[in-house]
């Protein structure tokens, strides 16, 4: 219980293992924990086989990053949006496999930020449009779910 009057300290989840490293007299690793990618690579293919948004999601590793390349829903074909480096999230500071990513994609016509998330097997991916072209279309929003 804090004094009447004490302020309560915020901490990071980085902050509490530091904290918790020093408690236990663990040495601070020399080399940063770098985030696996195992479980975001492959090929990633929309379960909504009538989308409108992503049909196709190529997750690879290129040293510490990823590398995301996307397919749009075009007609007859799907768009090829690019190979792009991505980066990964883990779910913690002291976990290593990856369960999220952000990959930025930059178009003549439009910036693309897609956001993906591991959950229970599926990859839900979230895409966050924003015209450049000033053609007065809206900027929006898309979830999708994939599966390998």
């Amino acid at each position: 219980m804090s004094p009447v009057g004490a302020k309560e300290e915020y901490r990071a989840p980085s902050q509490m293992l530091e904290k918790e490293r020093e408690r236990l007299a663990i040495a601070k690793p020399h080399t940063p924990i770098l985030v696996s990618g195992e479980n975001l690579i492959g090929t990633w293919v929309n379960v909504n086989h009538e989308t409108r948004d992503l049909v196709r999601v190529m997750i690879g590793l290129k040293g510490n990053d990823i590398t995301v390349h996307a397919f749009g829903a075009c007609h007859p074909n799907p768009c090829d949006w690019g190979q792009i480096v991505g980066r990964m999230y883990a779910e913690t500071v002291a976990t290593v496999p990856g369960i999220a990513f952000v990959a930025p994609y930059k178009f003549d016509f439009a910036e693309v930020t897609l956001t993906g998330r591991l959950f229970q097997g599926a990859l839900f991916i979230e895409t966050f449009t924003h015209f450049t072209d000033n053609s007065g279309r809206a900027d929006y929003y898309a979830m999708d779910v994939l599966s390998k």
